[in-house]
């Protein structure tokens, strides 16, 4: 005889996601959204990767680990689904063992390895803004919130209305 579940475990049962990592990616960078349309190929609608747009302009970083768009902008996140919030390679090694290519990157399991390719990781997410001909991250940061504050307060309306 099974013993009925606690409103508590009933809870957790329906909150558990079904993804196993969720992957907060830059939307307006080009070669990120590549990666992601390449990820979201191998994922084949499985919902084994939950894809996070942390451009949108209602991205809520509460409701994704903690990580803020200032962030999530300075080095790639996920989120696991037991909330763990990992960064850099290890979230590239993370999704591609999710999506049965975990060869891609075991070798960055070895320490030596690991922390080379964490460092080569950083000079890219230093100049990937410059690379993708984006301005720099003060002025994303600016614009954005100006956007989103002038969205929040309709107060901005152009000139022209």
């Amino acid at each position: 005889m099974s013993v009925p579940a606690t409103k508590n475990e009933f809870s957790e049962s329906i909150a558990a996601p079904s993804w196993q990592i969720e992957l907060l990616y830059d939307g307006e960078c080009p070669l990120c959204v590549r990666e992601v349309n390449f990820l979201k190929k191998r994922d084949a609608g499985r919902g084994l990767v939950s894809f996070v747009d942390i451009a949108e302009d209602g991205y809520n970083p509460q409701s994704h680990g903690g990580i803020d768009y200032e962030m999530a902008m300075g080095r790639i996140h996920a989120v696991l689904a037991d909330g763990t919030v990992i960064k850099n390679v290890e979230v590239f090694r993370r999704i591609y063992e999710i999506l049965g290519m975990g060869w891609i990157y075991a070798l960055t399991k070895l320490p030596v390895v690991g922390a080379i390719a964490n460092w080569l990781y950083g000079i890219w997410a230093d100049w990937r803004l410059a690379v993708t001909g984006r301005p720099d991250l003060v002025t994303i940061m600016r614009d954005r919130s100006q956007r989103i504050e002038c969205e929040n307060l309709d107060r901005c309306r152009s000139y022209s209305e």
